[in-house]
């Protein structure tokens, strides 16, 4: 790694081999890129700079000897589930720009717009009116009839509002759904490329994650011969995500028939269909809801929320609708958990499902900026030699093949040897953030989130190209 970054201020300059200030940093940062550290600098003063105005004797309760020490271990079902990467170095990220580092951050998958007006300022009126209260731990009434008036309307799902559930955010409703239905030593069917969280909720329940791989030159999509040879009399879950993340992938109708009528063969197998990016989608692309194929209805899963199409990530709230059995369990966790979500988020989830057919005019905007924002990603990074893409059809992430540029050897950096040193490189050298490949199962690509402006887009491009100069592919193309 350079010992100095010559685009930094002053400083970073001081080095990225020392480490964080903080013990969370330094967890955060471990957990991102292993070795790469920070200036303490740049962080918060040490704890030895605050001046304690008194000295407070522990208490010993009874007559315990003093060399009796604290049993600190932690069950083996949380030292089985890895932190999520792309959560800390977005931490990691925010940190650089808080102490002055000028760092592009393109990890994270949160829109850069606000949240449409009707939305707001149903809140708003929401907190006036003193709608402050608990709800239903599954969900006002209210809100569960537009969510079913919705999925019946754009999905052609039919549910009644006692097969929701309303929880906060969609990540939930999957952890619950994945808890809910699996055994010690059930098997979670997940195709790769995969959202970082899938394995490791999976591990959560107990379960065993079976991770099929895909391939750029098929876009990233499932090969049904190779899900169908997988399939044993453990596999309970088989997760599918289209819109993909991180992929941008769109699975077409014909080719979920063919997975649904595999699973059809195996009676213990659920499907777990998540569809957050749903309204984010480029044609000639659409979207099919698994549910809605023949026979699929009784055993899918279906998670939705607000957080990507309405701009809505801070406000915490997504859905699981599925058959009623699976639901009530469902509910069953969150009411021992989180209870109800929050009744200000629905009263503003009821206003953005009334905005009209996909979230009508606004959705429709941030949807034609996002496919700009795509278009001129893909139209640059193809000009780079080695790089392999594969166009996103829908939500707002390029998932870039850059193995060409792996065995370079970098003055002042040493060899870029995955995905994860290359992203290390473009953070140090670029001051761009990026998640490696090995996160969601793939260490040939890093994934770029365009969530973000264009020209903040046009800014980390040139400063990748810039980077990548001095990193020429090694592999001939």
């Amino acid at each position: 790694m350079a010992n100095s970054l010559h685009t930094l201020p002053n400083a970073s300059r001081l080095g990225f081999r020392h480490q964080f200030s903080g013990a969370d940093s330094a967890s955060a940062l471990d957990s991102a890129f292993g070795s790469l550290s920070f200036p303490s600098q740049l962080l918060a003063p040490s704890l030895k700079s605050v001046q304690l105005t008194k000295k407070v004797k522990p208490v010993m309760a009874g007559n315990i000897p003093d060399h009796v020490s604290v049993d600190i271990s932690l069950s083996p079902r949380v030292n089985s589930v890895k932190p999520s990467k792309t959560v800390a170095i977005s931490d990691q990220a925010t940190a650089l720009v808080q102490a002055g580092v000028p760092v592009i951050r393109l990890a994270a998958g949160e829109p850069d717009f606000d949240t449409p007006a009707p939305i707001t300022e149903a809140g708003i009126n929401a907190i006036r009116d003193g709608y402050t209260r608990y709800t239903a731990n599954a969900g006002t009434l209210e809100v569960r009839q537009a969510i079913c008036r919705k999925l019946k309307d754009e999905n052609g799902l039919s549910y009644t509002p006692d097969q929701i559930l309303v929880s906060n955010g969609a990540k939930q409703s999957i952890l619950q759904a994945v808890v809910a239905v699996c055994s010690p030593g059930d098997e979670v069917i997940i195709p790769a490329p995969f959202w970082v969280s899938y394995p490791e909720m999976a591990r959560l329940a107990d379960a065993t994650p079976v991770i099929l791989p895909t391939h750029i030159d098929n876009n990233f999509l499932l090969d049904p011969k190779l899900l169908e040879s997988k399939i044993t009399e453990k596999s309970r879950l088989l997760i599918l995500c289209s819109p993909s993340n991180p992929t941008g992938s769109v699975y077409p109708k014909e080719l979920l028939e063919k997975i649904a009528e595999i699973v059809a063969k195996h009676p213990r197998l659920l499907v777990l269909s998540d569809e957050i990016y749903e309204h984010i989608i480029y044609a000639p692309a659409t979207h099919t809801s698994f549910a809605s194929l023949p026979g699929m209805w009784e055993r899918t899963l279906t998670v939705n929320g607000f957080s990507k199409a309405f701009a809505m990530t801070g406000w915490r709230l997504g859905y699981l609708a599925g058959p009623k059995h699976f639901v009530s369990a469902c509910g069953k966790i969150q009411s021992q958990s989180t209870s109800g979500a929050s009744s200000i988020s629905q009263k503003a989830a009821v206003a953005a499902l009334g905005m009209g057919y996909a979230g009508g005019e606004a959705v429709a905007t941030m949807v034609k900026a996002f496919r700009e924002r795509r278009d001129y990603l893909v139209k640059s990074f193809g000009e780079l030699a080695g790089v392999k893409i594969s166009e996103p059809q829908g939500a707002f992430y390029l998932f870039l093949d850059f193995s060409s540029y792996y065995g370079a050897e970098v003055e002042g950096f040493g060899v870029i040897n995955n995905s994860e040193s290359l992203c290390r490189y473009l953070l140090e050298k670029g001051q761009v953030a990026l998640v490696p490949g090995d996160a969601f199962g793939d260490d040939s690509c890093i994934r770029i989130s365009y969530a973000e402006s264009l020209s903040v887009l046009q800014a980390a491009v040139e400063r990748i190209k810039e980077a990548l100069e001095a990193a020429r592919p090694v592999v001939p193309v």
